[in-house]
C-alpha cells in the first residue's frame, strides 16, 4: 500500500496503489488525512489506476474521507479507477457523491 500526494493548481492529487483492505487500512487513512489537513487546496482528485484490491474497509476508508472534505467544503473526485475499483464504485453508487473524471 502506497499513498502518493502532491498538490497542482490548487488541486490535491492523491495517488493510491496496492491493496487498500483491513491490513492497510489504518496508513491509507494516516497519510490521506496528513496531506488532507496540510491545506493549499481547493479539490481532491484521488487517483485510483494502481488499486489491485479493496475491500469494504477500504470503502470505508473513501466515504471517510469525502465526509471529512464534505465539511470543509472541497469535493473529491476519483480518477482512473481500476477494474476492479470501479466495479465496486458502481455497485455501492459511491459515484454518486464522488464522482468520476476522466
Amino acid at each position: 500500500m502506497e499513498v502518493n500526494s502532491k498538490i497542482y493548481m490548487e488541486t490535491l492529487y492523491l495517488q493510491v496503489s496496492g491493496e487498500l483492505d483491513e491490513h492497510t487500512a489504518h496508513y491509507a487513512r494516516a497519510s490521506m488525512d496528513e496531506q488532507m489537513e496540510a491545506g493549499g487546496f481547493k479539490q481532491v482528485i484521488i487517483d485510483l489506476s494502481q488499486l489491485d484490491f479493496m475491500d469494504s474497509t477500504g470503502i470505508g476508508v473513501l466515504i471517510g474521507r469525502y465526509k471529512k472534505m464534505k465539511q470543509a467544503g472541497k469535493p473529491i473526485f476519483i480518477s482512473n479507477p481500476s477494474a476492479q475499483a470501479d466495479k465496486i464504485f458502481k455497485m455501492t453508487a459511491l459515484y454518486d457523491v464522488m464522482p468520476k473524471i476522466n
